[in-house]
């Protein structure tokens, strides 16, 4: 006899990241991304229920929720996500002190910035292979330069570490590297003033 599978796990943290049809893109207690059919089940015992317009249903913790692209649901049952509280400077810009694959850096928090970028002496020290990314070219304000789409094992700012982030390196130095939206997008963010809060989703 067939066994059935088994029972959602005691707690799970899900972010929605992508939707096919019939099919859904997670990420699950911070690990990798993965792809569930309807009907599937994760190792963390998530299933995905169903597909709808803009949205998908999944089974977590034994109840049923429904969730759009880029919602996550943070689990009561977890520990509290790691938080970081950034202070203004004179001209309004949040700076922030963390490293790339270990490797100290200042970051500016630009939100108008797609991904995380750096420029070519930071991705030396921090170890990064411009062979294995893709090359594409990004308009800067001294016009169109050339850059590497990467992928950085890992990013930290203060207690809050990610893993797998996109970046874009560029051929020439930056004064400084910018914490765009690939690290943005996985946090909750607070304004207050001047301070801005993040919160790690997932």
């Amino acid at each position: 006899m067939a066994c059935a599978p088994a029972s959602n796990a005691l707690a799970a943290d899900v972010a929605l990241v992508g939707l096919m049809p019939n099919k859904a893109m997670v990420v699950i207690d911070g690990g990798q991304r993965q792809t569930l059919a309807v009907g599937a089940v994760s190792p963390e015992g998530v299933r995905l229920v169903a597909i709808e317009a803009g949205a998908a249903i999944f089974d977590v913790d034994g109840k049923r929720r429904r969730m759009q692209i880029g919602q996550s649901i943070v689990s009561a049952a977890k520990a509290a996500k790691p938080v970081l509280t950034l202070n203004a400077d004179a001209q309004g810009h949040f700076f922030a002190q963390g490293s790339i694959n270990g490797e100290p850096l200042r970051f500016l928090v630009d939100t108008g910035a797609t991904f995380i970028s750096l420029g070519a002496a930071d991705a030396r020290r921090a170890r990064i292979d411009l062979s294995k990314g893709e090359r594409g070219t990004t308009m800067t304000a001294n016009g169109v330069a050339r850059v590497w789409k990467v992928r950085l094992a890992s990013v930290k700012v203060g207690d809050i570490t990610l893993r797998d982030v996109e970046a874009t390196v560029h051929e020439h130095d930056l004064p400084i590297a910018l914490l765009g939206m690939s690290f943005l997008n996985r946090m909750e963010m607070r304004r207050d003033g001047t301070s801005l809060t993040l919160t790690q989703r997932y």
